[in-house]
């Protein structure tokens, strides 16, 4: 496979079963709640479609996780849904933001994960780690794979041009979820792993063997001031080892904080969007 590399720095982002339902009550302007099996658990999330008659070309959206359980990246989980569904949808493509287990719309569905790295925290630093390594490798990847799977069943899409996003530690889940799953058909990553690369081998380990085992193109996002762009240079290097396609691109600094940066994808979507869309469109729509 063709191995494309862009680089913009400036000085200045278990088994699971799927339930086919989708509420269909909701007005055409407001997402429809979805409800997801994985395992014993009933996820929800936001749904959206673009008008006109499907099947769809689709995302499945991997948040972050966030300041409590129903936050991420400063925001509530509802509005962060909110604010990224129109953008997809505008380029013509479904949009479904799943809440994994302990957050959002399934805030009930098990503990909140970052109150299970505090509990883990207090037992020290190593103890944290595991933890981390065990959720997102195990029960948090069981959801996002859940999602993956409902939305192929959802009427209106199209289950052979599916394409994930992720943010932070959803970015991760994306990137994982690859050698499940070789239909899909790109993986867009965003400031994945900027908060934990450098902590854990095993992490890195495992993400640098899913990549290298995942059929889908993969564009990895950043912004400069992000609070480590290292995680993106060392997957582009071991897929450009590879030979496999894939695109990294750190824009110039947003905002004035690290946090800021981290949030790119909320905060600047006036410079990942055109490239993004390029991404998707040349991938997954044709």
């Amino acid at each position: 496979m063709k191995t494309i590399i862009v680089l913009a720095i400036a000085l200045q982002l278990s088994a699971v079963a799927v339930a086919q339902t989708v509420s269909p009550s909701a007005p055409p302007a407001a997402p429809q709640i979805a409800d997801v099996r994985s395992g014993e658990l009933h996820l929800k999330g936001y749904f959206w479609k673009p008008a006109g008659p499907g099947p769809f070309p689709a995302i499945l959206f991997n948040h972050g996780s966030g300041a409590d359980p129903q936050d991420t990246a400063g925001r509530t989980m509802a509005q962060a849904a909110s604010d990224l569904a129109p953008i997809f949808l505008k380029h013509g493509y479904a949009f479904f933001y799943l809440c994994r287990r302990g957050q959002g719309l399934s805030a009930d569905q098990g503990p909140f994960v970052q109150d299970l790295l505090k509990q883990a925290e207090a037992k020290g630093a190593d103890a944290r780690k595991q933890l981390h390594y065990q959720l997102i490798t195990g029960s948090q990847l069981d959801d996002a794979l859940a999602g993956l799977r409902f939305l192929k069943s959802v009427p209106d899409v199209d289950p052979k041009r599916i394409a994930i996003v992720g943010h932070s530690f959803g970015g991760m889940l994306t990137l994982l979820s690859g050698d499940h799953d070789s239909t899909i058909r790109a993986e867009v990553a965003f400031a994945a792993g900027a908060n934990s690369w450098r902590a854990s081998q095993e992490l890195r380990g495992r993400i640098l063997a899913a990549v290298g085992k995942t059929v889908a193109p993969v564009m990895l996002v950043y912004a400069a001031n992000d609070y480590d762009t290292k995680p993106g240079k060392d997957i582009s290097a071991e897929l450009d080892r590879l030979h496999k396609s894939h695109l990294l691109k750190i824009y110039p600094a947003i905002g004035k904080t690290s946090d800021d940066g981290h949030n790119l994808i909320y905060l600047g979507t006036f410079q990942w969007e055109p490239d993004v869309f390029q991404f998707l469109d040349d991938n997954v729509k044709h």
